[in-house]
């Protein structure tokens, strides 16, 4: 049976999750204690921060990682705002979908240099393959190259400053924040890429890809990281962060929304850029018994916008959906680049989901509708 936090609707199975002797997960106590922060006080501290790696009209002032999606564009009009001169750096989504293209092109329009790299998108399938099989993420590549790329570029142009967006752990600002030893080290940068055990060095021996195909999802040298002084910080630390505010902001400087609530979702202002968005976050209920609409429902019940009730409704209508389309685009057709038909993806389905947490029958067979979904044993602390 899933425990559930008594606050919001997150489940005991997320990683890295606790919920203490209170019924309340560490992510809800870690908003708490956002509403202690003097948020005056960290402005100032960014103002600092920034001003330390200026460049004067030399060079671009920090780089900005951007997919072209709400998050990312607050932060390229933040530095706008606050003046700096930023080069976007975009590492291409796995199957790019028309409004993700759309975004990415008005991101530009704000008016900024960008530099987007596309790996080989055959080795990019392969990997996708490799990651949905291997470890049940089809995200694995995009994951990977999505610190991968901003950092290899911040050695190639010789520009020190990362500046990415909100930090999962909620813990802290970044390696420039700190007083010593702020460089951003390839130890620091795999706590955050989301390997999940998968290293790239292994792939080249294990799977028959050839060493130099895989140069994109590897990090620079930590020498190379030294000699530029590459490092990062996170702009959740320093300014209040908040997806719904972010979107409004993005969407009053020309961002882009999906016509209706994105397949698996409860909004339709986030995660648009991808066609495989869907079968991440399946694969997410499937291991743990929550997804997108978990995450976002969680948010928005902490900063008081829905109740509890509202989240646990929410979450049963549109949570874990099997991901028949996405975007509107047929399943069939996002897993034809992976060599996948539909059966054999079942199959991986069945392989990574955890049977402890969903209904099933005499035999011991998952039930599902006639949609195909799974139902969960409990949806909340029965």
């Amino acid at each position: 049976m899933l425990k559930y936090c008594s606050r919001c609707v997150m489940p005991h199975t997320k990683p890295d999750l606790h919920i203490d002797e209170d019924g309340v997960c560490n992510a809800c106590r870690a908003y708490e204690q956002r509403r202690e922060v003097d948020w005056d006080a960290r402005r100032v501290e960014l103002m600092n921060l920034l001003q330390r790696y200026r460049r004067n009209g030399s060079n671009w002032d920090c780089i900005v990682p951007v997919s072209g999606g709400k998050d990312s564009t607050y932060q390229v009009i933040r530095m706008l705002q606050l003046g700096l001169n930023p080069l976007c750096v975009t590492s291409s989504t796995c199957d790019l979908s028309e409004i993700g293209r759309r975004n990415i092109e008005n991101l530009k329009r704000l008016g900024v240099d960008h530099f987007e790299f596309s790996p080989n998108p055959l080795v990019r399938a392969k990997l996708n393959r490799i990651g949905l099989t291997e470890v049940g993420d089809i995200a694995w590549p995009e994951h990977v190259g999505i610190f991968t790329i901003p950092v290899r570029a911040a050695v190639q142009f010789n520009v020190p400053l990362i500046v990415w967006g909100e930090n999962s752990q909620n813990e802290y600002g970044g390696p420039a924040a700190a007083a010593e030893d702020n460089v951003l080290t390839r130890r620091w940068l795999e706590e955050f890429g989301g390997l999940l055990g998968l290293r790239v060095a292994d792939l080249s021996a294990t799977y028959g890809i050839e060493s130099r195909q895989l140069l994109p999802y590897q990090y620079p040298s930590d020498e190379e990281l030294q000699r530029v002084g590459v490092t990062g910080l996170f702009l959740g630390h320093y300014l209040p962060w908040d997806g719904l505010s972010n979107a409004l902001i993005a969407q009053a400087n020309g961002f882009h929304s999906f016509d209706r609530s994105v397949e698996g979702s409860m909004v339709n202002y986030e995660n648009l850029d991808n066609h495989q968005h869907g079968i991440h976050d399946y694969f997410k209920f499937l291991k743990f018994g929550f997804s997108r609409a978990t995450d976002i429902a969680c948010l928005h019940v902490r900063r008081g916008r829905i109740s509890r009730q509202d989240a646990l409704e929410i979450v049963r209508r549109h949570d874990g959906k099997y991901p028949w389309s996405y975007l509107g685009k047929p399943l069939a057709d996002i897993l034809d680049p992976l060599e996948m038909t539909v059966a054999e993806f079942d199959r991986v389905c069945d392989q990574f989901t955890n049977k402890r947490i969903f209904k099933r029958d005499g035999s011991g067979a998952l039930l599902r509708d006639r949609h195909g979904n799974l139902e969960k044993l409990n949806y909340d602390n029965e």
